[in-house]
């Protein structure tokens, strides 16, 4: 799968975010980007800041442990995950062996 990769113990997710949505909640694939559907509104920073505690939440670290590497203007995001504790059943995430 290529909406993930490891970086040591952190993982990095390209997504492609749905603001406004009417749930939260991962939704597949969308191109080589994993989208996820939010229900916060996309202005003044709203979205970003809700999609750093969801992913926090759904691969239990706390929200410092989530950075936003780039897309903070745009639906194309590319964030960072500091040694998830725990990983959704997404498509293809599994922890690298070794």
């Amino acid at each position: 799968m290529s909406y993930f990769r490891w970086d040591g113990e952190d993982l990095i997710l390209e997504c492609h975010l749905q603001p406004a949505a009417r749930s939260d909640d991962f939704c597949g694939l969308h191109g080589e980007r994993l989208k996820i559907r939010l229900t916060a509104p996309p202005v003044e920073g709203k979205a970003n800041a809700y999609l750093m505690a969801f992913l926090a939440k759904a691969f239990g670290v706390a929200k410092s442990q989530v950075s936003l590497l780039s897309g903070e203007l745009n639906r194309q995001k590319r964030v960072r995950i500091s040694a998830p504790k725990k990983l959704p059943p997404l498509p293809g995430l599994e922890r690298p062996a070794g």
